[in-house]
């Protein structure tokens, strides 16, 4: 397998991508942005024009899934397709798969299995509920997710009905955790010399996510209950509204209180014995943020944003999605990167998030086609152009 990206700091791992949906291409991603060395693995049967879950291939959401990637179809339902993919892993470093607990082991390609032909393999798995447990055959999605791991019971305005979160945060989250328990497994492999079993799955991610709320039910013995835009603990944090539009400010706790009242000409609101102390404002919020939107509305956004940020107190704007892109702070961190793909010309995808000095993060390789590099692939296996047509005519690849 060649190395494509010498100078980031993953390109000295090979790893196998055999992920569907969206989770498990969110943790192939955070490992190709940094250089990985990816093959990913599609049924020769694929659709080229649609995934079920990503849409269709040339598609907003499959070309920012899967950049950074190489790209071979393998039928690993046949003897044939799975005897190449254990070739492709005594090469390999990482096995990535999010299939339903049990198909793996059908295929015979589940860890004990690969681990059998590579002992140093670090083999990472999404599940919906876990890998096993009553809910470990079930087909798990992110929105299930979302509602049996608690998030919708506390999102939207009160007494609305459970929401769900405008994004795939499941699926999103997963694909973070395993990454960073993967690359956890690979520091340790470089002092034991032993590959590790890692998982992961979107209800445990999600019930990660759910950080302090559930913290506030395990130790304090409170149901979170939904707050809309008022921060649930710290108040006066929410949506308030200005001359021209709304604004987000976050005056929580003593100090950035005691600024936000002073910036805002509300000096009288310290000495009331409503809001004096924190547990007060949190039990009279209803009152307060009423008094605060009577002041904000009398000026502009763009004011509140400077006075405020000038006193210390964090303050924005709500942005469309549009907006976020042409604000001059997010194309300052160039979350918009080019990708130069052969045939959708140059587009642009969302860029990794974290920023490592001394390197660079730009898109390497665009997005591939269902299969672009199998012959390569195989090729670099030492399959000779006749061994390639036999597996191509058996539909193998």
């Amino acid at each position: 397998m060649s190395d494509p990206a010498p100078h980031l700091p993953l390109s000295r791992f090979k790893v196998l991508d055999i992920t569907r949906a969206r989770a498990g291409p969110t943790a192939v991603r955070h490992l190709a942005d940094w250089g990985a060395q990816v093959i990913r693995i599609e049924q020769p049967s694929e659709s080229e024009d649609a995934d079920p879950a990503a849409g269709a291939r040339h598609g907003f959401d499959f070309q920012n899934l899967h950049r950074n990637k190489r790209a071979m179809t393998l039928d690993l339902k046949s003897e044939a397709g799975k005897a190449i993919f254990m070739e492709l892993v005594k090469e390999a470093d990482v096995i990535l798969e999010n299939m339903r607990s049990q198909v793996k082991f059908r295929l015979g390609i589940d860890y004990e299995s690969v681990r059998k032909v590579n002992p140093g393999i670090v083999y990472g798995s999404i599940s919906g509920f876990g890998q096993d447990g009553p809910y470990g055959p079930r087909p798990g999605v992110d929105q299930i997710a979302q509602g049996m791991g608690g998030l919708m019971s506390i999102t939207g305005l009160p007494g609305q009905g459970p929401v769900r979160v405008g994004i795939p945060i499941a699926d999103l989250t997963a694909g973070g955790f395993l990454a960073q328990g993967v690359l956890i497994a690979l520091l340790d492999r470089e002092v034991s010399g032993v590959g590790r079993w890692v998982t992961t799955s979107l209800l445990e991610a999600q019930i990660a996510m759910l950080d302090f709320q559930a913290a506030r039910w395990l130790i304090a013995d409170e149901v979170a209950q939904q707050a809309g835009n008022d921060h649930p603990t710290g108040i006066p944090t929410g949506l308030f509204p200005t001359k021209d539009g709304q604004i987000n400010i976050a005056a929580s706790g003593q100090n950035l209180w005691d600024r936000f009242c002073k910036a805002s000409g509300l000096e009288h609101l310290l000495t009331d014995e409503r809001f004096e102390k924190p547990p007060l404002r949190s039990r009279n919020r209803h009152e307060l943020n009423a008094i605060i939107a009577e002041t904000t509305k009398t000026r502009t956004s763009e004011d509140w944003i400077l006075s405020l940020n000038d006193a210390g107190v964090p303050c924005g704007p709500v942005n469309t999605i549009d907006q976020t892109f042409a604000d001059p702070q997010v194309q300052h961190l160039r979350m918009a990167r080019p990708m130069e793909h052969p045939v959708l010309g140059a587009i642009n995808i969302v860029a990794q998030p974290n920023n490592i000095s001394g390197y660079e993060k730009d898109i390497r390789v665009a997005t591939p086609d269902l299969g672009q590099q199998t012959d390569d692939i195989l090729r670099e296996l030492g399959k000779t152009d006749a061994e390639i047509a036999t597996l191509r005519n058996a539909r193998v690849v």
